[in-house]
């Protein structure tokens, strides 16, 4: 009797989860690891390639975290490992900051020439997403010589006190680490789904733009004292929320006008995520500064600062890392944008429209479904009590996330009560229907339950 074939790049589950390795490390991790730790479903991981995880009892998932939106190019893409294997084996460190190397300026070169707009840029380079946003904070002051910042409320950009400071997306975050940086206020961010009813998109991002004009600056700080606004061109932990246009177009002209610097965040919405290499591009944004990190090297811990040159002007001194752009991480990053370069943006913005499409009448199908929005493939579904109410269910979303795990699909939440969708830019056809087959099953499971 012959048996079906087991194709390795979908999922396949052979124990119960979580597994007798997995539970027998869950136990050991639970003693000695920081309880501040958010662990969403009990995965222990093995191995990865490409789209699929393995745990170390065996059973394959299908990864749409992205080890959340880093893996930009899959996990232990070849070419990257390659780059990796070959830098270790010549040079591991040497620190930037104080002495020279050839492959940071390469990186820099080519960060600074995809960045938006069309004037020069300089890149400063540190170890992860919340070194960058404490990089601008600093660079915005030192710049501007002004002190206050202005960011948004459902943004997440970072856990050290600075980039906490501006983080205003849930209380936890914050709670427990007393006076955090003075001077930062917080505007709402649009919400065109959340918005009163027969109201547009556009109107949702005047209301955010009102207030920073009739509220903020009217009655709690003078523009000409803020350094900067830092905004995120889709909210990641926020809800994966998309502003019009004219959002964006107003910030410019309220930064012209006051002499404001903009802070684009593109930790998570950045390197080819939303089917360009960033997000910013999607809506003729042009910052001052952008942040970026995450999906920059594959895994490697790297992030960069780029900035107008005309604003990057501090002194020697002023601003470093021991570590920021070692050369290993650097040689991955480089990796990881010539295959972005070569197909994996396209392959973003190709399977992202697919997926849309296809659940594009899921908010009809499905009553628990608000809404599906995103760009390339950073893709939100928005769970709610019904339809008519909009009443937010974040416990129908942790439902399906833990029973997609369940069935061997990787998600997490995002915001309240949204899934992410935020997968490798190597995903197939094959595997983006695997994953909304297990979603739309999910679904029809809270209809009956």
């Amino acid at each position: 009797m012959l048996t079906e074939a087991v194709r390795t790049d979908l999922p396949n589950l052979i124990t119960s989860l979580p597994g007798p390795r997995a539970q027998a490390i869950i136990d050991r991790d639970s003693a000695v690891l920081s309880p501040s730790y958010t662990r969403c479903y009990p995965l222990v991981v093995e191995r990865g390639e490409g789209a699929i995880i393995e745990d170390v009892d065996g059973n394959r998932f299908l990864d749409f975290n992205a080890g959340i939106a880093v893996k930009s190019t899959g996990h232990c893409h070849p070419e990257v490992v390659a780059a990796i294997e070959s830098q270790a084996a010549r040079l591991i460190h040497m620190s930037g900051t104080d002495f020279y190397y050839e492959n940071m300026v390469d990186l820099a070169e080519k960060l600074a020439a995809s960045a938006p707009g069309d004037t020069p840029h300089r890149v400063y380079f540190g170890n992860s997403g919340t070194e960058a946003v404490e990089a601008a904070i600093k660079l915005s002051r030192y710049a501007t010589g002004r002190d206050k910042l202005i960011a948004f409320y459902g943004s997440f950009h970072g856990r050290t006190l600075g980039s906490l400071s501006l983080t205003a997306s849930k209380s936890v975050q914050r709670k427990g680490f007393s006076s955090l940086l003075a001077g930062v206020f917080h505007a709402p961010y649009p919400q065109p789904y959340r918005g009163a009813a027969g109201r547009s998109p556009e109107d949702c991002a005047m209301d955010s733009i009102r207030f920073i004009e009739d509220q903020l600056f009217r009655c709690v700080v003078p523009p000409e004292e803020v350094a900067a606004i830092v905004v995120e061109p889709v909210q990641g932990e926020g809800g994966y929320i998309i502003p019009p246009r004219i959002f964006f177009d107003e910030l410019q002209r309220i930064a012209s006008k006051h002499g404001i610097l903009l802070v684009a965040d593109e930790i998570q919405s950045g390197m080819g995520r939303t089917g360009k290499m960033w997000a910013s591009d999607h809506f003729g944004f042009v910052p001052d500064i952008l942040t970026s990190a995450k999906g920059i090297a594959s895994g490697m811990p790297l992030s960069a600062t780029i900035a107008r040159s005309e604003v990057m002007t501090w002194r020697p001194g002023a601003h470093a890392s021991t570590f920021g752009g070692n050369p290993v991480a650097v040689a991955a990053a480089l990796a990881t944008m010539r295959l972005l370069e070569s197909h994996l943006i396209d392959n973003a913005a190709k399977l992202g429209a697919y997926m849309l499409d296809r659940m594009s009448e899921w908010p009809q199908i499905y009553r628990h479904v608000g809404e599906v929005r995103g760009l390339g493939l950073m893709i939100g579904i928005e769970m709610v009590r019904d339809r008519e109410s909009r009443e937010r269910a974040p416990d129908l979303r942790d439902r399906v996330v833990m029973e997609a795990f369940e069935r061997g699909l990787l998600v997490l939440g995002s915001g309240p009560n949204v899934i992410r969708l935020c997968p490798p830019l190597v995903i197939t056809r094959d595997q983006a229907d695997f994953a909304l087959d297990t979603l739309a099953e999910c679904l029809k499971d809270l209809e009956t339950n």
